[in-house]
């Protein structure tokens, strides 16, 4: 059974390696057979990712921070019932090749099973 502190020190530990770029810090968070979901919309275009198992969420995931710098990362609430947390967070993403900066408002749903996320989901729009 994961503790309220436990998943609240795991969610610390997945933001945390997300804005530092941390490919490997980040991936260990996931459990071997997790789902990641990613829904939202820039510049008026509808943008989905999903992946099943750490081997497609690691793939998403490279692309992701060879791509995008997070910076003025700030967590607005963490609600926390049973093994599922709630986010809401704020950040602004830098285009590596664009160098486009966009302040983006973000909540994600989280579900955690033996100390590991097994399921994430996020959703985005620019402030």
């Amino acid at each position: 059974m994961t503790d309220r502190l436990q998943i609240e020190q795991l969610l610390r530990e997945l933001y945390d390696a997300r804005v530092q770029g941390q490919l490997d810090r980040l991936c260990g968070v996931f459990a071997a057979d997790a789902r990641f979901r990613i829904a939202g919309a820039s510049d008026g275009k509808p943008i989905a990712i999903t992946a099943s198992g750490i081997k497609e969420i690691r793939q998403w995931l490279t692309v992701m921070l060879k791509t995008f710098r997070l910076t003025r990362f700030q967590l607005v609430t963490t609600l926390v019932d049973g093994a599922s947390a709630s986010v809401q967070w704020k950040v602004d993403i830098h285009s590596k090749i664009t160098g486009v900066v966009v302040p983006t408002e973000l909540v994600d749903l989280v579900e955690v099973r033996e100390g590991r996320v097994v399921s994430y989901r996020e959703f985005f729009a620019p402030c």
